[in-house]
């Protein structure tokens, strides 16, 4: 018999959240008309109505009248989404492997999500350096290496945004001339520095990753303590990691030869 169990107040919301997942197994399954969702998942027709139209609202589901419900443009996005970051770590693994190994300090690649800089490859060095960084970390554009470098095709206008927005949020204060200087040679040159910006005694260098139409879809850095980071050791490592993302990048499908958008 078709129920809407009754939750405690604490788990509603977590209840909610699984009972739309289970919706959207059901379409994924073939149950596409109201009554065979409701069946199946044991919901009275107006609590798998509302659900169904929830997700219809979000586009993890579209609707056809006759038809009935399909899966929709959302999840098509999402699983795109997904795939391109798994491809982009599987690519990305033995340079960042390599670079680890040649430098001797900590590589990480990360995507911009969110207006933030997310984690998503970490390889350790083989210095004794506690660098705090996780895969799955976010971490603010305007403070971090990666962040910088994640951001270098937008607009003035956008990293003047997301400055002010993490300064807002918690980020190390700076000074924001300093900073926009800082950014507008960064873009010229192709890469980034964290300056101890994010992290006490911690400096990084990055460089941005690209895909086939030449966009940013990624980037790496090298970080260290700012003992084994000195200008001079900077500058040089920062042809070592462009030259890898460049090369990630062209696993990718860039063209170094055509015009970047």
């Amino acid at each position: 018999m078709a129920h809407d169990r009754k939750p405690p107040a604490g788990v509603a919301g977590s209840q909610t959240l699984m009972r739309g997942l289970d919706v959207i197994d059901a379409v994924a399954r073939g149950e596409t008309t109201l009554p065979q969702l409701a069946v199946a998942l044991e919901l009275t027709r107006s609590t798998a109505h509302r659900i169904a139209a929830s997700l219809v609202e979000r586009g993890y589901l579209a609707f056809t009248p006759r038809a009935g419900y399909r899966l929709g443009s959302k999840l098509l996005e999402l699983g795109h989404l997904a795939q391109s970051q798994s491809d982009l770590v599987q690519i990305a693994r033995p340079h960042l492997e390599a670079l680890a190994e040649t430098t001797e300090d900590t590589v990480h690649l990360g995507i911009l999500d969110a207006d933030q800089a997310l984690y998503l490859d970490k390889v350790p060095g083989r210095r004794r350096i506690n660098i705090s960084s996780r895969v799955g970390d976010r971490q603010p554009l305007s403070s971090t290496g990666l962040g910088k470098a994640l951001m270098l095709d937008h607009a003035a206008e956008y990293w003047h945004q997301r400055f002010f927005a993490d300064q807002a949020s918690g980020a190390p204060a700076a000074d924001p001339a300093v900073w926009n200087e800082r950014m507008r040679s960064y873009a010229e040159l192709g890469r980034a520095y964290d300056l101890e910006e994010n992290e006490d005694q911690i400096r990084c260098v990055a460089a941005p990753v690209r895909n086939a139409a030449g966009e940013i879809v990624g980037a790496i850095s090298v970080s260290s303590a700012a003992q084994y980071m000195s200008d001079a050791r900077m500058e040089d490592l920062s042809g070592e990691v462009i030259a890898a993302a460049q090369v990630i990048s062209r696993e990718l499908g860039w063209n170094p030869q055509a015009k970047e958008r």
